[in-house]
């Protein structure tokens, strides 16, 4: 039986035994054990590595939500309605390329330099049924294509030292990164320029990050950094974030890891008007009295991820204080008092999952006076209640005769009246939120998941709305969120995913009073490829 194996071979070093194997490589391949270009032997010297990752994102969707229609940029001359046809046709593709080139021993440590690059393709097309939608000269017509190219990642990491015979450690990394204040994106998730100091202690159950972060203007139409196509210091905004955090893994029980978080955004953009590239106005927002603004907010932060048993539990709380000048609606400075609070809890019963979610963000009650009350991130992109594939999460509404404030952002759960959640500035006069959900996981095969998600919603305050809509008696009712997708796994692995989804709102009083009885809602298919 020994007449099968191969004669005995010396080899460099182990990352070589599979050649010596005899086994071919497949650069294709993945999984094949002897790629250079996912890093399985080295790619240059004795301890170079190299890896590649490509994902493909393709979505198409369709969906209906109130738009405005007005004498000026109707398609329709005759019609006098507030709200014209709400038809939209969405196409998506984006085309993620990452490159990463390192060295070292990676297997018990960090390696000792890391060179990121992750440029991003984005083409969309859009098509409305009325004008001044998509572009603020209505001789632009109903519909709009474009292409983009962002850079989302560009750093190098540098391994300062270790602490430890374990490997915990200390490093250094510089340039345009990924950087999550928390676990689920409830605060700050983004790719900004920063310089961050991270490590870990104890046996890696203690991690923390340090950093400073300056954010970057996004390209309007596909949320991409606009870097390079503006020069560095004029993709920079005048808005940094200085962010600290700090993991404690298996506390206070085992499987369940606690975080705390202190955040602190510096916005001083008072300058010129700045319109996005549709032609909208974004800073300041056509809003109250459409100032711009400059503000000083700090977070402070208590978030958890894990499970307690058989229960998954995620908690977040955030208290926001500071202050701003001038406020929304008052031309004057304004004490920013605001806090929210998060949760889900799910069990798993052999072949599915239930869940509930609870989530509040403070409302302001009085738009008019020094205090501002009401909750909103730096820029959000929330894991929760069905996450994007619920309708009031992933759609961005209109709010205001069809203008570019809306009531939440695209992939954003707060109500922040904002003009833009990427290029605009935070608002902290809104009317908050409160959600109550209820969802569940299905695994119907190894390759087929079923998922389910109602969430109802409501307003906790209204004063911000009936002072900005000229119109009292607003209901704090917006609606009963309902969706449902099938993902699929060809593979059973993430390489292939399929996932179509429809999702709608079912309109509360308060929804009604501000767009009438019409029922919006959206229809997703949605394909990944990753290498």
């Amino acid at each position: 039986m020994w007449g099968d194996l191969p004669e005995l071979a010396f080899v460099p070093d182990r990352w070589r035994i599979v050649s010596a194997l005899g086994y071919r490589e497949r650069w294709w391949d993945p999984y094949s054990g002897n790629n250079v270009l996912k890093g399985d032997r080295p790619a240059f010297g004795d301890d170079w590595f190299f890896s590649l990752k490509v994902v493909s994102d393709s979505t198409f969707e369709l969906r209906n939500f109130p738009l405005p229609v007005g004498g000026s940029t109707t398609e329709r001359p005759g019609s006098l309605d507030i709200f014209g046809s709400g038809d939209q046709q969405v196409f998506n593709q984006m085309l993620i390329v990452e490159t990463v080139l390192y060295r070292g021993d990676t297997v018990f440590r960090p390696p000792d330099y890391e060179f990121r690059f992750v440029p991003v393709f984005n083409l969309n097309h859009v098509s409305v049924d009325e004008r001044g939608v998509l572009r603020a000269n209505p001789e632009t017509g109903t519909s709009r294509k474009e292409g983009f190219v962002g850079i989302q990642g560009l750093f190098i990491d540098k391994h300062l030292r270790n602490v430890s015979e374990r490997y915990d450690f200390d490093s250094l990394r510089i340039g345009i990164q990924p950087i999550t204040a928390d676990f689920r994106g409830f605060l700050f998730q983004d790719s900004p320029f920063g310089v961050r100091l991270f490590g870990t202690r104890d046996n890696n159950r203690w991690q923390y990050n340090l950093g400073w972060f300056r954010r970057f203007e996004k390209d309007t139409n596909s949320g991409l950094n606009d870097f390079p196509k503006q020069g560095l210091t004029d993709a920079l905004r005048d808005d940094d974030v200085y962010l600290f955090n700090v993991y404690r893994q298996d506390f206070p029980w085992l499987g369940f890891n606690s975080q705390f978080a202190l955040v602190h955004n510096r916005n001083r953009e008072t300058g010129e008007d700045f319109y996005d590239d549709n032609g909208f106005i974004i800073r300041p927002a056509s809003l109250g009295t459409e100032k711009l603004r400059q503000y000083d907010v700090s977070y402070v932060g208590l978030n958890g991820d894990g499970h307690i048993g058989r229960w998954n539990l995620t908690l977040s709380g955030y208290f926001a204080f500071g202050e701003e000048t001038p406020s929304v609606f008052r031309d004057g400075k304004t004490d920013i008092r605001a806090f929210f609070a998060a949760a889900e809890t799910s069990i798993d019963f052999d072949w599915y999952r239930l869940r509930a979610t609870v989530v509040y963000a403070s409302g302001d009650d009085d738009p008019f006076d020094d205090r501002a009350t009401g909750f909103d991130a730096i820029l959000e992109n929330p894991l929760i209640a069905g996450a994007d594939t619920s309708f009031w999460i992933r759609q961005a509404i209109p709010f205001i005769g069809g203008g570019k404030v809306a009531l939440s952002g695209q992939n954003g759960l707060l109500n922040s009246l904002r003009a833009s959640k990427g290029q605009g500035q935070s608002n902290f006069t809104n009317p908050g939120l409160s959600l109550v959900g209820l969802g569940a996981d299905l695994d119907l095969t190894s390759r087929l998941r079923l998922s389910i998600n109602l969430n109802q919603l409501w307003f906790n305050e209204t004063a911000v709305l009936e002072a900005s809509r000229n119109q009292s008696g607003i209901s704090k009712n917006i609606g009963l969120d309902a969706s449902l997708s099938l993902t699929y796994r060809p593979l059973i692995s993430q390489n292939i995913i399929l996932r179509l989804s429809a999702s709608g709102l079912l309109p509360g009083a308060g929804y009604k009073n501000l767009f009438g009885d019409d029922k919006p809602y959206a229809l997703l298919a949605n394909l990944v490829l990753d290498y």
